[in-house]
């Protein structure tokens, strides 16, 4: 991380002459420019910087859509303000000379763009702050990574592409050795720009593996995610290797994002542990029921895409019961760890979820749980798969109507943000349907 004037100090030694002023989009992805770093100092340091609203509605091929309320051919596609946050301001050690900063949007009177997702967050954030608390979030994402280049895979529609690994590697220390050059390249680079990483290791599907980093608070975590998540990309890339987060690859297991939460004071107290039942308090008791009670209208900001729900499969370790356990994997909600580690656990987001919604969403539920002094319900023991209780949504279509349904979304996110990110839903539904699947070719192209 950089202070603005070890910044400078760089710069004028040649050894920084690049700066990336980076936003984060509807899907998660960071977007931006590269900066020359003398024209960041003096220019957008003092005076912030511009880039076309349409980055916040478009689809993921940038394709310029209706249906958004705050950017359209209408309205003439105009910018929107990139105001760097300077605490954010680090190193990115994978590129030559090149430092990195997040920003937040507003519009050029200094209002915020309701539809950033850093935006979204910190609204929730603000509203802890309001009681005294703060959130930390720790998220684990997993990727598969393949010994074929980007550019090959692309090449070979992504049909037939070589696993790093041919087997089940969970935990195998053999199967991460196998691409350890790959892994210590990322795990250092991440050191390198700020992060604390806490461990590599194997996952279930073929060449598929996890790094997690230390918890944080939640906004941090949120931007060293998306940070983390285009690093490693950048990197396997230049390794000649590629890897992707997407949360359904094939028909193996699917790519998770777990996002563990917990709630402390403002001077670091844990308010989660308490004297109740299973260690809790009645903050944790009301926030897990919140959870519980919200989740599958809020299944919209934690499983965005068609893919998404692919991963919902009994036996999959994707949930596919809405229940809360004592570390029980086969529930949506796991709680791990006891007094100030005492947290929760989100097992359904995928490695396409954009993160700062999946937690503002997570605090949005546990606040209106604390509100309404929600009950929580005993914990589910044994095999939540098949279990007769509610189930998370099975496709967007069904997130997608739930969230327009959700007076919980319209009270602490806004209409405009529901409205937004709905139409997000329906451009997505219907590209989907639009589309002509080798599926569809293989079963019918001779037989029907």
């Amino acid at each position: 991380m950089l202070a603005l004037d070890e910044l400078r100090t760089l710069v004028r030694a040649g050894e920084v002459d690049t700066v990336l002023i980076a936003l984060t989009d509807m899907q998660g992805r960071l977007q931006g420019k590269r900066c020359a770093a003398r024209y960041f100092l003096d220019v957008v340091v003092p005076h912030s910087a511009e880039a076309c609203n349409y980055l916040l509605a478009v689809d993921v091929d940038m394709n310029t859509v209706d249906g958004y309320a705050m950017s359209s051919w209408d309205s003439g596609y105009g910018d929107f303000v990139l105001v760097p946050d300077m605490s954010t301001l680090r190193l990115v050690p994978w590129q030559s000379r090149t430092a990195l900063v997040i920003c937040d949007l507003a519009w050029e009177d200094g209002t915020p763009v309701t539809a950033s997702p850093r935006q979204i967050l910190r609204r929730q954030v603000d509203r802890l702050a309001e009681r005294g608390w703060r959130a930390y979030a720790g998220t684990e994402l997993e990727f598969i990574a393949f010994r074929d280049s980007y550019e090959d895979a692309w090449s070979k529609a992504y049909r037939e592409l070589q696993p790093v690994n041919q087997y089940n590697v969970d935990y195998s220390l053999l199967g991460t050795a196998r691409i350890e050059p790959l892994l210590q390249a990322i795990r250092a680079g991440m050191t390198g720009a700020g992060m604390y990483v806490e461990s590599a290791k194997g996952e279930c599907n073929l060449g598929q593996h996890e790094i997690a980093f230390r918890y944080d608070e939640v906004v941090s975590t949120c931007d060293n995610h998306v940070i983390y998540k285009n690093g490693a990309k950048e990197i396997a890339a230049t390794a000649g290797m590629s890897l992707t987060f997407m949360a359904k690859y094939d028909q193996r297991e699917g790519n998770s994002c777990h996002i563990h939460l917990s709630i402390r004071s403002a001077d670091g107290e844990p308010i989660m542990a308490g004297s109740g039942a299973h260690g809790f308090s009645p903050i944790m008791e009301h926030f897990l029921a919140g959870q519980l009670a919200h989740l599958g209208e809020l299944s919209l900001l934690f499983a965005p895409n068609i893919n998404s729900y692919k991963r919902y499969v009994a036996g999959s370790f994707a949930p596919t019961t809405i229940a809360w356990g004592r570390d029980n994997r086969t529930c949506a909600l796991r709680v791990v760890g006891h007094g100030s580690s005492l947290r929760f656990e989100n097992r359904v987001p995928g490695g396409d979820v954009n993160p700062y919604l999946a937690v503002a969403a997570m605090i949005a539920a546990g606040l209106a749980g604390i509100d309404r002094e929600l009950p929580l319900e005993p914990p589910f023991e044994g095999n939540a798969y098949g279990a007769n209780r509610p189930q998370v949504p099975t496709t967007l279509e069904e997130a997608a109507r739930l969230f327009a349904e959700s007076k919980l979304a319209e009270e602490a996110f806004g209409r405009d943000m529901v409205e937004h990110y709905l139409n997000a839903a329906r451009i997505e539904i219907e590209a989907h349907r639009a589309a002509v699947t080798d599926w569809e070719r293989y079963r019918g192209f001779e037989r029907l």
